[in-house]
């Protein structure tokens, strides 16, 4: 079939990149918030010099775990369920961070808004 013939809906040439969507953009900043949200914790909640340690450490350490198995390059390629709980964890731990430091609502929307935006993200893979 010819690149003229093909339908809309097919994938994008070798090499390109579907468009962003709105879902991409916000799934992109739940990463960002929860990435934020753990180097405020580490930061904010351990004495010095822990605080140095914790706010650099807990961030690295989520960025190197969503990279290696929940990143659209991820190296590790896993069944998506083991991808959904890698993610779930990152966001389970933004939310327990804003609770531990007393933003229980902040903490509480957080986990609504990233695991809904999560699921949708989810789905929108397997269609």
């Amino acid at each position: 079939m010819s690149d003229s013939a093909r339908p809309a809906s097919a994938e994008p040439a070798p090499g390109t990149r579907a468009p962003l969507s709105a879902i991409d953009i916000l799934a992109f900043l739940c990463e960002l918030f929860a990435f934020a949200t753990l180097a405020i914790w580490g930061f904010a909640s351990w004495p010095f010099p822990w605080n140095i340690v914790a706010g650099i450490g807990a961030p690295v350490l989520a960025i190197v775990v969503w990279a290696l198995f929940v990143s659209p390059r991820a190296v590790f390629s896993v069944h998506p369920f083991v991808r959904a709980f890698v993610e779930l964890l990152v966001y389970a731990s933004a939310t327990i961070a804003w609770w531990s430091m007393g933003q229980a609502w902040i903490g509480l929307v957080f986990g609504v808004v990233a695991v809904t935006i999560g699921v949708i993200a989810g789905r929108r893979r397997f269609a």
